[in-house]
């Protein structure tokens, strides 16, 4: 059972099939945008500028797409007359902060630690968070209870996080950057709820997708110029590759998505829906395309089963609280 969120217009819901289905097809992106950031990063030798670039891409679409949208432009006014009229909590516009975290995660880590590990640590912070961020009842759905099935399935999902991320230390890789992804993945749970609230309120995820990428920008530009002021100045070129600057256009594809798709499964459905995409994607894109060497080895697949199978049980219905 869910309870209603005060001031949140009614807005119609994907099934719950078709949620999840867009849930996972995002996860995948979000791999596919790990491995090209990551890449970005590495050939530009500063993945600060890169996650700039990359959400700056994301913002001009997104900035392009409102303008030629009406139903958009009235939803982002409707948003901010319920933030005038405190109906909708004004930080909430800030979600894309976690996507920035998101990304400069990317350009910073991913390119080094492999896709695949980037992405298993990436999903423990965002199982545990998505569990907390439900329970709290910051998503449009209002408070979820933790029903032993849903607790079940986050279990699951983080005990295959920790068996895969012991399996995979590797001395030459620094902690922090296992940390990055674990925080980002931390933040993002927040990011999906409140993207849910945002859109639910201005009746369209584009709107919630704009002030994502308003904020996001904001942020991530703000760090490149510190970087580059202590560091000596911004790249002196840009790679010249085309498919390096697919991140945007990537980010900008499963924000909506998951923006769209909370209101129907909640933050840590949501959640694991998305990590089975990642896993699924991660693992193709380090077999198809391994960056710096980095392969997939047994663990990696065997995890995505098994998390899998925790987003089943987390999906099937349960009557009971706790």
């Amino acid at each position: 059972m869910t309870a209603p969120v005060a001031g949140a217009p009614r807005a119609s819901r994907l099934p719950l099939w078709l949620a999840i289905a867009v849930a996972v097809v995002c996860g995948v992106l979000m791999a596919t945008q790990s491995r090209v950031n990551g890449e970005f990063g590495k050939r530009l030798g500063d993945g600060y500028t890169a996650a700039a670039i990359s959400f700056g891409i994301g913002l001009v679409i997104v900035v392009v797409i409102v303008a030629f949208t009406p139903s958009a432009r009235h939803g982002a006014r409707s948003a901010l007359r319920d933030v005038r009229e405190r109906r909708l909590p004004a930080w909430m516009l800030l979600g894309g902060i976690g996507g920035a975290v998101f990304v400069l995660s990317q350009g910073l880590a991913s390119a080094l630690v492999g896709v695949s590990l980037f992405t298993i640590a990436f999903i423990g912070g965002q199982t545990i968070s998505g569990l907390v961020v439900d329970r709290v009842g910051i998503g449009p759905g209002g408070r979820r209870y933790l029903t032993p099935r849903r607790v079940l399935g986050a279990g699951i999902a983080f005990a295959v996080v920790v068996w895969s991320v012991v399996a995979h230390i590797d001395p030459q890789i620094p902690v922090w950057m296992l940390l990055l992804p674990f925080i980002a993945g931390s933040v993002q749970a927040v990011q999906q709820a409140v993207n849910g609230r945002v859109a639910a309120a201005a009746g369209s995820a584009v709107s919630s997708t704009l002030f994502n990428f308003c904020a996001g920008t904001a942020v991530l530009v703000l760090i490149a110029l510190v970087h580059a002021g202590l560091s000596g100045g911004l790249p002196a070129s840009l790679p010249t590759e085309w498919w390096l600057y697919l991140g945007g256009p990537l980010g900008v594809a499963f924000i909506f998505g998951l923006s769209t798709a909370v209101r129907t499964t909640g933050v840590l459905l949501l959640s694991l829906c998305s990590i089975s995409g990642q896993l699924l994607g991660s693992i193709a894109i380090d077999l198809i395309a391994p960056g710096s060497g980095h392969g997939v080895d047994w663990t990696t697949p065997i995890a995505a089963v098994l998390v899998v199978v925790a987003v089943l049980v987390v999906s099937l219905p349960s009557r009971g609280r706790v």
